[in-house]
């Protein structure tokens, strides 16, 4: 016991320089503790400080702003009796311009529609704009814009009973565009030295027409002396379109084909033959209308050789000479009868070739119409005219074939009759004269 005393003396006596240590620097660390929260404490004073004035500032502004809006409101509430009064007073003070505004808008539509590529518009900037300003208006057309309007009617009325010389741009054919100086026939049209022209009112330009046979141009009007009358195109242009486009007897014959040219072909051959065959034929005629006249002096004509097979054999039988005679005319009817067989087969030809034709262009019709459908009917023209122009070419070819084969027949068969009726008076007179006697023809 006395042991352990003295070892916790000698413990306690070598720990007290340490222990005096630590509590000195505690010390120097609380003081330091303090000091650092006496400066934390004076900036959380300081931002404390600075918020309340922030604060304060804030809550100054939103009774300026709440003041502010109270003054607008009031402002605005003003305001909407004050438009309401003005809007109002309005109604009141235009009264009917509102419909007035509506015709006018309506009849503005009116004269840009019927003035669209009416030449009696060119040069009438003024009226564009004045009809423009209206069409897009929203309100009520100014004063000026309505005056340019009128005067721009009046001036249109005017300038549609002249003939007066304008200077526009002209396209030609080949698309060239060049200044002109073009005839105004008032409202109707426009010419230059070549013909009629169209005015485009879009492009503000004047595009050359198809030349037409008798069309009127700026020559032949200045030459027309005053009073005289001239042809005109009442619609500006559309009708010598249609002139133009209008297919020629060439272009129809070629809108035919291959079938058309071989109708053509059998028509021309047809003809041919017709026309060789009636010249031979009214030769004849003539030959023996004049052989009748002297039937004792026979000559080498269809009447002639009947009568020489008769004057050759005077002497033989009844049945050898009508044998004979039927053997002559039989001749002749053969030579008559030459080429009529081949006109009526040409003329039977010609429509079943146009009902090919017509059956050849159906078929290209529909395969057009199978490649392209049916919307444009310009693609499937060249099979529908094919089908229209073989058909009126046959029956065109077939109708004077026929008919030059039906007189060409009857000429032949009166010609056959002629030598019938001089191979039977030959006969009977054969019969009634004697074996001895010269026989005496008598034909009138």
């Amino acid at each position: 016991m006395k042991r352990f005393s003295v070892f916790a003396l000698s413990a306690m006596l070598l720990s007290a320089p340490v222990t005096a240590d630590l509590v000195s620097e505690t010390k120097t660390a609380q003081a330091e503790s303090q000091q650092h929260n006496v400066v934390r404490e004076s900036g959380f004073s300081a931002t404390e400080r600075t918020f309340k004035a922030k604060l304060a500032e804030l809550k100054a502004q939103q009774v300026a702003l709440e003041t502010e809006t109270e003054q607008l409101s009031a402002a605005f509430s003003s305001n909407e009796e004050t438009l309401a009064a003005l809007e109002e007073t309005l109604r009141l003070e235009t009264g009917s311009l509102g419909e007035v505004f509506g015709v006018v808008r309506q009849t503005g539509r009116e004269v840009n529609a019927e003035r669209y590529n009416a030449p009696a518009t060119i040069n009438q900037n003024g009226m564009d704009n004045a009809l423009h300003a209206i069409s897009d208006a929203k309100s009520l057309p100014s004063l000026p814009t309505l005056t340019a309007f009128w005067k721009g009617m009046l001036q249109e009325l005017k300038n549609s009973g002249e003939i007066g010389s304008e200077t526009v741009n002209v396209r030609d054919s080949s698309g060239v565009v060049t200044p002109q100086e073009v005839l105004r026939l008032g409202n109707i049209g426009l010419v230059n030295n070549d013909g009629y022209l169209e005015w485009d009112s879009t492009r503000q330009q004047a595009n050359e027409l198809p030349v037409v046979d008798g069309g009127l141009n700026s020559a032949s009007i200045s030459s027309l002396p005053t009073g005289d009358l001239a042809l005109m195109d009442p619609t500006r242009g559309t009708i010598v379109k249609q002139l133009a486009n209008t297919p020629s007897l060439v272009d129809r014959f070629e809108q035919g084909g291959v079938v058309g040219k071989i109708i053509a072909a059998l028509l021309a051959v047809g003809l041919i033959i017709a026309l060789v065959r009636g010249f031979s034929m009214f030769r004849a005629r003539l030959a023996i209308a004049k052989q009748i006249k002297t039937p004792m002096q026979p000559g080498n004509n269809p009447l002639g050789r009947i009568l020489n097979v008769y004057r050759n054999e005077p002497d033989r039988s009844l049945d050898t000479l009508e044998l004979r005679l039927m053997e002559a005319i039989m001749d002749e009817q053969q030579h008559f009868e030459k080429g009529l067989s081949m006109l009526k087969l040409l003329a039977a030809l010609a429509p079943m070739l146009g009902l090919l034709g017509t059956v050849t262009g159906m078929i290209e019709t529909f395969q057009v119409i199978t490649q392209y459908g049916n919307g444009d009917p310009t693609i499937m023209a060249g099979g529908i005219s094919m089908a229209l122009v073989t058909t009126v070419l046959g029956l065109v070819a077939a109708i004077p074939l026929l008919l030059a084969h039906n007189i060409l027949s009857t000429q032949a068969d009166t010609l056959r009759g002629t030598l019938e009726k001089v191979g039977v008076s030959l006969v009977a007179e054969q019969s009634e004269a004697s074996n001895t006697v010269q026989p005496i023809v008598k034909l009138a």
